[in-house]
């Protein structure tokens, strides 16, 4: 375990070792405020020994960027206090801490605050492939919504991040202009793929612009899709390279690559999972996730109904690939929700001692 527990740093961001939460929307933030409650969920992984923490995903301050209930913003007086309260406690504890920026895209459906009655936007007005059931952007919503997340990092190194990452994936809003599916666009961010990656590029550059040069661009992407699991940008590694090095022309640091399962190679012929394969093909740094130290993924399977429940599994492939220099650093989703100090329990050895994934824990998601 010792290149698990090994430091890392980049630009400002210095870590005390390499696991990191990953972003797990939690629907607990009364309000769109995160809360005494939200403070102390945080703080535990920090105890816990996690050494990056990326929050879940928070809406930034366009009027449509919200798709559920209670999900916190980075946005507005009230909402930057309660994350300031988030900060001061994961940095007492040894922590850094990163919020996940988000905008849901085609995803919303009226109703949900904030927004009211306003339908989802996206690039075509799709939420899935063929189906207009929202808005289709212009360019002015283009404009403003680069603006909105530009805002929002700006906003985040103010009161005291220590990073940013933007959700480019499974779906929403970014992803939803790189996926051929939903965008039918014909003008300059539809059609090829360097179009359908100019939105994203566009509020990267934003942000690289108004935030410190050594602020780290964290940028989350996917194959899957939640509306398409078997979907894929990237068919080739050729098309990948393409694809993000749009993305490392615009500014982004490091890539947060998602994966249902770290251990599944990318493309036939080589062991590179899709954090590998991003970190060969750009020089970057990056950060595989996927159902680490769990045997299985938490997405249902055709005739499943709801989240999987996981057993524990161990860690001697994640760690052999670390060791290769794969990738940089490892997310932790739902073990981190069954064991709050996930990190110091792997770290002393104690891995028989950890508590499996039950879907039920989803309820709480530990407070």
């Amino acid at each position: 375990m010792t290149d698990l527990f090994s430091s890392y740093s980049h630009g400002s961001m210095v870590l005390k070792n390499r696991v990191v939460m990953a972003p797990m929307t939690r629907s607990m933030s009364p309000g769109n405020v995160a809360n005494d409650d939200v403070v102390e969920y945080y703080r535990q992984r920090a105890a816990g020994g996690v050494g990056l923490i990326i929050t879940e995903g928070t809406c930034v301050g366009h009027k449509a960027a919200n798709g559920y209930p209670n999900v916190p913003a980075m946005s507005g007086e009230q909402a930057l206090a309660g994350w300031q309260q988030v900060i001061k406690a994961v940095h007492a504890e040894g922590g850094k801490i990163a919020p996940q920026l988000w905008h849901v895209g085609g995803i919303r459906k009226p109703g949900v605050e904030p927004g009211g009655d306003l339908p989802g936007y996206s690039p075509s007005g799709m939420a899935f492939p063929g189906k207009i059931t929202g808005h289709a952007m212009t360019k002015e919503d283009i404009y403003e919504t680069v603006e909105s997340f530009v805002q929002a990092a700006i906003d985040a190194e103010k009161i005291g991040f220590d990073a940013i990452e933007l959700h480019g994936a499974h779906g929403y809003l970014l992803d939803q202009f790189f996926w051929s599916g939903t965008n039918h666009r014909d003008d300059e961010y539809g059609g090829s793929l360097e179009n359908r990656v100019r939105f994203a590029c566009e509020i990267v550059r934003g942000i690289r612009a108004k935030v410190s040069s050594d602020f780290p661009i964290i940028f989350r992407y996917s194959q899957w899709k939640q509306q398409d699991y078997a979907a894929r940008l990237a068919q080739t590694p050729d098309e990948l390279a393409e694809f993000l090095g749009y993305l490392v022309d615009a500014g982004v640091d490091i890539f947060h690559c998602s994966q249902r399962r770290f251990w599944e190679p990318e493309f036939e012929g080589s062991d590179l999972n899709l954090a590998g394969w991003t970190k060969k093909l750009t020089g970057r740094d990056s950060i595989t996730v996927g159902s680490v130290s769990l045997n299985a993924d938490f997405l249902p399977e055709k005739g499943d109904t709801g989240f999987k429940d996981s057993e524990i599994s161990n860690l001697d492939g994640l760690t052999d690939m670390l060791k290769q220099n794969q990738f940089d650093l490892v997310a932790v989703g739902r073990a981190l929700i069954a064991n709050p100090d996930w990190a110091n329990r792997i770290q002393a050895g104690q891995l028989e001692q950890l508590v499996a994934f039950n879907k039920g824990m989803l309820a709480k998601l530990n407070p």
